[in-house]
């Protein structure tokens, strides 16, 4: 019998009407949507559910609002007795792994990337920054029009390699337009710009990294229960002193997304769950390795639909 590794969606997985289902007929998902309500100080809930959606898509909303639906559908799960064996998340998705991991109280992940993403707001002036994602073009030749761009004195770095074929760029709106060009050029298939609100994952959000390391040093992290594959290097981590390190780190550095996959594949998993918002990790991991058994659990439905599916797959 192979591993399981739950994975948790990142930014770009919001949409108005999220965590309704849940809201609606789960009490202990309604337990932790209330949690997070309390702690923030404000009704996450209600943005999450009715909008607006240029509310929802503000980062500083955003955040928490994943990091919270992703643990309601945890509570679902657990009480189903499925466990890990790894977890891992995308960019902002690694607090929701923390957090299942047992490193990271709820409260604490949700007060953590409220302060991430006004930090990462900030950071860079709206306008200034920008991320693209490019297709059909390997990570070595994309390297290399970045590196132009630097020598002309912008930014544009790898953001995140998702998987074979896709690397979304990040940084200067000028850099990352030059490059998108370049890119092109160089054999790119196709560029589309990403409607976010700065250039994570680049060097320009170091501004950010150094307040939220004021934020995580506050925060009582703890050792990881089971093993998280860090974003920064695609490897286990479990240490609560090298999981701090790796969150300041994770802010201006490429999420070796395609990379962890493999890491999780050579650990043995062949069954991945997403948990939360949207199934875009699922069909990421496809493309890494179609054999392997892949389900998105939102909510009750698609949560029993995933374990009778298990049954056969487990036992």
């Amino acid at each position: 019998m192979g591993k399981i590794a739950f994975l948790f969606p990142g930014q770009g997985s919001q949409f108005v009407g999220m965590g309704q289902s849940l809201l609606e007929n789960e009490s202990v998902c309604q337990e932790i949507f209330k949690r997070a309500d309390e702690k923030l100080g404000y009704s996450l809930s209600t943005i999450m559910v009715e909008g607006p959606e240029e509310t929802l898509k503000r980062t500083e909303h955003t955040q928490p609002a994943l990091v919270t639906m992703s643990i309601a559908v945890l509570q679902l799960l657990s009480e189903q007795g499925i466990q890990p064996d790894f977890v891992a998340g995308h960019s902002l998705g690694e607090y929701s792994a923390l957090t299942c991991a047992g490193a990271l109280s709820f409260e604490d992940a949700v007060y953590a990337v409220r302060n991430r993403g006004l930090f990462m707001e900030e950071a860079v002036p709206y306008g200034e920054g920008a991320m693209a994602a490019v297709l059909g073009i390997d990570k070595e030749a994309l390297e290399v029009v970045c590196q132009q761009i630097k020598n002309d004195g912008e930014v544009a770095e790898l953001a995140n390699l998702n998987c074979p074929g896709q690397i979304v760029i990040s940084g200067s709106a000028e850099g990352v337009s030059v490059a998108s060009e370049k890119a092109k050029v160089a054999g790119a298939k196709r560029v589309i710009p990403l409607q976010v609100s700065g250039p994570f994952h680049s060097s320009l959000m170091k501004p950010a990294a150094e307040k939220l390391e004021k934020v995580l040093t506050e925060l009582n992290i703890q050792d990881a229960r089971v093993p998280v594959i860090a974003n920064v290097t695609a490897d286990k981590v479990e240490q609560k002193e090298e999981i701090k390190e790796r969150l300041i780190e994770q802010v201006y550095s490429p999420v070796l997304w395609e990379d962890s996959i493999r890491k999780l594949l050579d650990e043995g998993v062949d069954t991945f769950v997403e948990i939360g918002s949207g199934n875009v990790l699922t069909g990421l991991v496809k493309k890494v390795n179609r054999r392997v058994h892949a389900y998105a659990i939102n909510d009750r439905e698609s949560l029993m639909k995933m374990v009778k599916q298990l049954e056969g797959v487990i036992e």
